[in-house]
């Protein structure tokens, strides 16, 4: 069989030549960006041929890759199927991430449903032949329990520990463990997971751990995994719930190799996620979620074996999902309204969380109403023709002065790219500066005078115009179709915000407080979302940023019997417009593309 030949891993696989090279990489776990699971329109997937034949480039793959890239020997892997032995380059790497893991956390009182007590079993006699199940019923107290217990131990005596879910009995631990009681709190977002280990004791978080969604490579955005799911239905449900549980496993390995705790002491793991990551978790065919009417196939709460999925901890360990509204407000959104209290606002509030997906919920004086918007990959880097995420090497700021352009990277690197953070600062200086126009359409370059300090920042690209964000020797630029993405994004959002205000027949001076949730929203100044328009002007100064809120309330559902029932009460009050069927909302849509003066 002919063999591909990686660099500059240094590996090595064979393959059948009836599937494209993307496909063989991401099968045998090579990483390849590749935002729009290979539908050929991303241009992301770039490798370079080192060696061996590729069929002849395409027109697609013309239009998407530069001349000199074409030259240099880049070609697009989604759209190439070899036929040959190759050796071949790949040119992204994994980089190391900034992934918000802290949040705002309100006063609540610690009160888990898991909980040990020690209790003695006697010595069966021949006066008192009592089994091991009776003796366990008559010692704990509990009329039944999961027979799969008695798989796990001989016929033990003497003191023991229960572990209890309630008053569920889920473990027995010979001698005294009660010293020994962990939690997980699991925060899964369509870009990033973050995990957290709990000694549930105390409530004091021990380690956390973050990491890309593997599901990366099934596509960027819930949709488009949606798709994946769609025409893949042999086996896409089996792939996508393994990338999750698999990572969720490294994670938790991880943050107990931290803090030298046994896995087999992980007596729950609790979970917030957007709905369609919870139906991917649990194994859950989520294809309507991608189709009208938008019906899920479940939004309560779960309370299940963790071990029933696949997730690594003691083998009565709960896992606690937390509830969704429908299917575009999700655990994540549930769990960000609970930890700011928005059923018990005395003031009006709107919640936002920021991302592909922009979530909105406003709280009326504690009366909820909730709706989502499309805003898609751009806002997070993605989707842009230099875009990337919030890695090092990421440009996340952008200053234009009359001296020049003025980048910061992170980690103080060269610049590769473009993040989310950066790309809308790039655009509100555009526009600040007049180099785009409120239409969102680049000015003309002969419209500019040679003198102009903006003339060599604009470059022709055929009738193409492109602002150059770095120089030779690899050019980043911003074209006319990554602003175009820009205000999609940001129409989707701000026509959100205005609808729900509308709905709820509340004008914009009453509106008391707007918070930003979430791990891209809280590396936004006010500057870029007001600068821009996501959110109008007046807002600036009302902006409360709480972090990674659906970590949070995953964290007090994991140390509260009470906050679970609360959220659970919670997401039943949350009502959910669809703003495709609000009156007028085409119109809203267009006017809020308009980029502000």
């Amino acid at each position: 069989m002919p063999k591909v030949s990686i660099m500059p891993q240094n590996k090595i696989f064979e393959y059948i030549h009836d599937k494209n090279l993307l496909q063989l990489l991401l099968e045998n776990e090579i990483f390849v960006d590749n935002p729009c699971n290979g539908k050929g329109s991303c241009g992301k997937c770039k490798i370079r041929l080192l060696k061996g034949n590729l069929p002849d480039i395409s027109e697609t793959e013309e239009k998407l890759l530069k001349k000199e890239e074409i030259d240099s020997g880049i070609r697009l892997s989604c759209f190439v199927v070899p036929q040959e032995d190759i050796v071949i380059e790949i040119l992204q790497k994994e980089r190391k991430h900034e992934i918000l893991t802290t949040g705002y956390m309100p006063d609540f009182e610690f009160n888990p449903l898991i909980y040990k007590e020690v209790f003695e079993i006697e010595k069966p006699t021949l006066e008192n032949q009592i089994s091991f199940e009776d003796s366990i019923c008559n010692t704990f107290d509990v009329e039944k329990f999961d027979w799969r217990l008695l798989q796990q131990h001989e016929f033990i005596t003497g003191k023991v520990t229960g572990v209890f879910n309630g008053r569920e009995l889920i473990g027995i631990e010979p001698g005294d463990t009660t010293d020994l009681l962990y939690g997980v709190a699991v925060d899964i977002g369509t870009t990033t997971v973050v995990t957290a280990l709990i000694d549930m004791k105390t409530g004091k978080e021990l380690a956390t751990a973050s990491m890309i969604n593997a599901q990366k490579n099934f596509g960027l955005d819930v949709l488009t995994r949606i798709t994946y799911e769609i025409e893949h239905p042999e086996d896409s449900k089996e792939k996508l719930q393994y990338a999750i549980v698999n990572s969720v496993n490294e994670m938790i390995e991880d943050i107990c190799n931290k803090s030298k705790v046994d896995r087999r002491n992980i007596y729950e793991i609790s979970i917030a996620a957007n709905c369609t990551m919870m139906h991917f978790l649990l194994g859950i065919d989520a294809t309507s979620i991608g189709m009208s009417p938008y019906a899920p196939i479940f939004v309560k709460a779960k309370n299940i074996l963790a071990r029933d999925i696949g997730l690594k901890a003691a083998p009565g360990a709960r896992l606690y999902c937390l509830p969704s509204v429908s299917a575009y407000i999700g655990a994540d959104i549930v769990a960000g309204a609970y930890v700011c209290q928005l059923h018990k606002a005395k003031e009006n509030v709107l919640f936002i969380d920021i991302g592909t997906n922009g979530e909105i919920v406003l709280s009326n004086h504690g009366k909820l109403l909730s709706c989502s918007c499309a805003a898609g990959p751009a806002l997070e880097g993605m989707n842009i023709s230099s875009g990337m995420r919030a890695a090092e090497g990421a440009i996340e700021d952008v200053k234009i002065t009359e001296s020049g352009i003025e980048l910061k990277v992170i980690g103080e690197q060269k610049p590769i790219g473009i993040c989310g953070s950066g790309i809308l600062a790039a655009v509100k200086e555009l526009i600040r500066t007049g180099l785009v126009k409120k239409d969102g359409a680049f000015i003309k370059k002969e419209k500019l005078e040679e003198s102009d300090y903006r003339y060599d920042m604009i470059q022709l690209d055929g009738k193409k115009r492109e602002f150059i964000l770095n120089g030779a020797p690899e050019q980043l630029l911003i074209t006319q179709a990554d602003i175009r993405q820009v205000q999609l994004a940001k129409g989707a959002i701000l026509s959100g915000f205005y609808a729900l205000l509308k709905k709820a027949n509340i004008d914009m001076n009453q509106l008391d407080k707007v918070v930003i949730a979430g791990q891209f929203g809280a590396h936004l100044p006010a500057d870029s979302l007001v600068g821009i328009g996501i959110l109008p002007e007046e807002i600036r100064d009302r902006l409360v940023y709480v972090g990674n809120s659906s970590k949070t309330g995953a964290y007090m559902a994991l140390m509260s019997a009470e906050v679970k029932q609360q959220i659970e009460e919670l997401a039943h009050q949350i009502d959910y417009m669809e703003l495709g069927a609000s009156e007028g909302y085409e119109r809203l849509f267009a006017q809020c593309l308009i980029f502000p003066n």
